[in-house]
């Protein structure tokens, strides 16, 4: 169906600027203002759901309340009286989607990448303090300003009206799903951290050109989520600093808990990453990979060490004051750091126990002298495995 000429009696409809199963954007003029804006037109068949039609109008006055720079802006919202058509009236931005922007180079310039990254974190950061939830964070609603080059959100809340409607499509799901999170995929409410998985996806494909896991239906981008690592963005693009690759993984934990405490945290981490700087949360990453590898047994324990080689001392980023709003509480990442480390003792000190029990064992037997099929302990062995374990207990007591 053709859009109508005039919206609300004051948008002049000019030309289309995009167009999905649940909404037309089309470039008008605000005849009484004297402005370009975008006009959102809702689908018809969207009309017809009086549950998402409410949901939608509470929504779009949540979003119209957010006023940032890194936010397309909702001026007006309502029904047209003459065609009955249900309407969102934005900010115009003119310049590209990240979307058509990946279509058109692959990639992205590694600073360009960074830098639309880092300005989406302060949109979202902006947006979750004021309580609102984007759910639907993917390059086509990340849009470029052709003059300042400033990365803006766009698209918020009409995610949520469709998804507490339960509105589904044949041959769709809600939003797209290879930024959806790992509990989002799992049918678990989003969040905060939720939002900020779907920007590291972002992030992944603009220095990548790839997504973190390529799947064939939803089911199979669940199991690759949860069971496969993301393999690191250097392995395909080595010019890409190592501490901004950490960077973007950290927003691509399994585990919600594992992610950073806020967008703004990730934008600090992106930052520093830029200038080969870490982060507290992109070191956490370094040391949680190193603790996942399983725990020396018995017999490797026996087996000679080399010396460790130090690694050079990374430079350790000052988070910097961001747009002048207060840095990020990082007490509840500190307590969760030490719960880790307390979880890794225990688990270490339960698996000592049981290998000393058995050295202890194998030394009695041998003693006893009790039969001919029993081998001698040679005493060499059991020091080292003595020692091995020793140092075990120091690296998990840190």
């Amino acid at each position: 169906m053709r859009a109508p000429e005039r919206v609300a009696g004051r948008y002049l409809t000019q030309s289309r600027l995009g167009a999905g199963g649940m909404s037309t954007v089309y470039l008008a003029t605000d005849e009484v203002l004297e402005r370009p804006v975008a006009v959102k037109l809702l689908a018809e068949h969207l009309a017809e759901d009086e549950a998402f039609v409410a949901r939608f109008r509470r929504e779009a006055l949540a979003v119209a309340r957010l006023q940032h720079p890194n936010i397309v802006q909702i001026f007006d919202s309502g029904q047209d009286p003459e065609s009955g058509r249900h309407f969102i009236v934005m900010e115009y931005v003119e310049g590209p989607s990240c979307a058509e922007l990946l279509r058109e180079h692959k990639t992205l310039d590694v600073e360009q990448a960074a830098g639309i990254v880092r300005d989406a974190c302060h949109g979202l950061d902006y947006a979750h303090r004021a309580g609102v939830i984007h759910r639907d964070v993917k390059p086509g609603n990340l849009l470029v300003s052709a003059d300042s080059g400033t990365a803006k959100l766009a698209d918020f809340g009409i995610a949520k009206a469709a998804h507490q409607s339960r509105i589904t499509q044949t041959g769709s799901v809600l939003g797209t799903a290879a930024y959806l999170s790992p509990e989002q995929a799992h049918g678990e409410p989003a969040g905060p951290v939720s939002d900020i998985y779907s920007l590291g996806v972002c992030a992944y494909q603009f220095l990548t050109g790839r997504l973190p896991h390529e799947y064939g239906s939803l089911t199979e981008l669940a199991l690759k989520q949860r069971q496969e690592s993301v393999e690191p963005i250097r392995a395909l693009r080595p010019e890409v600093p190592e501490e901004l690759d950490r960077a973007v993984r950290v927003a691509l934990a399994v585990d919600p808990h594992d992610r950073y405490g806020s967008a703004l945290e990730f934008a600090t981490a992106v930052t520093a990453g830029l200038q080969g700087e870490t982060t507290g949360a992109t070191e956490r990453l370094e040391t949680d990979s190193t603790q996942a590898l399983p725990l020396d047994t018995a017999a490797t324990s026996a087996l000679p060490r080399e010396a460790p080689v130090p690694a050079p001392p990374r430079r350790r980023a000052a988070p910097p004051a961001p747009r002048g709003e207060a840095a990020p509480d990082r007490a509840a990442e500190t307590s969760a750091a030490r719960a880790r480390r307390r979880r890794r003792f225990a688990n270490t000190v339960l698996v000592l126990a049981v290998l000393l029990a058995g050295i202890g064992i194998a030394i009695a037997l041998s003693s006893a002298g009790g039969g001919d099929e029993i081998r001698p302990v040679v005493e060499d062995s059991v020091r080292n495995q003595v020692d091995a374990l020793r140092d075990l207990i120091e690296q998990n007591s840190e």
